[in-house]
């Protein structure tokens, strides 16, 4: 099975992958725990470029799109497809609803770019995406609390809730694969509510 898991910043998917691993391992299954942007050596060196603050230009949104897509192709063909093959199951902490939801929704850009990515990059789709769905305001504060913010966590809200609205439409497009967990819930709660999907 390929599970990704989606949400604004703050919302606990971390702790919810964490949780997922140790419960599938515990069942018996072979997994693997990987994140977007990065999963690669590659692919996290495009990451820190996308999430650092301290660059002496602004980065266009076109410019966004396309490293997240370079990221994901090689995370694909080296981490993600290899282990599908392998009958592994694959828990990605993101995947290709975040650029929908961030690029598409929150920047404005086209959905027929995306689509257009999608096509010609995109050879396998999650099973199940958990959508870790919260507040912003909520989100925000939990995120806050880690320390320093990268440069998506530094959005204003309104930004966010274009992105949570992103969300909510791609919930109500494919509800079978979509699930909602209602991430204002105790960590246990958000995990009890997986479970019950996954079972």
């Amino acid at each position: 099975m390929f599970i990704s898991f989606e949400g604004t910043e703050g919302v606990g998917k971390t702790t919810l992958i964490r949780k997922i691993y140790e419960y599938l391992v515990q069942q018996g299954q072979e997994v693997v725990l990987t994140r977007e942007p990065g999963g690669t050596p590659m692919a996290e060196q495009i990451r820190s470029l996308l999430l650092s603050v301290n660059h002496d230009e602004n980065m266009s949104n076109d410019t966004e799109l396309l490293l997240m897509y370079a990221a994901r192709a090689q995370h694909l063909q080296q981490v993600i497809v290899p282990a599908l093959l392998a009958g592994k199951t694959v828990l990605c902490d993101r995947f290709t609803d975040a650029s929908f939801a961030y690029q598409c929704a929150g920047r404005g850009l086209s959905r027929e770019k995306l689509n257009v990515l999608n096509q010609n990059f995109v050879s396998h789709m999650p099973n199940v995406t958990f959508w870790l769905d919260a507040p912003i305001e909520l989100g925000m504060s939990r995120a806050r609390e880690r320390g320093a913010l990268d440069r998506f966590e530094q959005e204003k809200v309104t930004f966010f809730e274009k992105v949570r609205a992103g969300y909510q439409e791609l919930f109500e497009q494919s509800p079978e694969r979509m699930k909602r967990l209602d991430a204002t819930q105790s960590p246990e709660q958000v995990f009890a509510q997986a479970v019950a999907y996954l079972k």
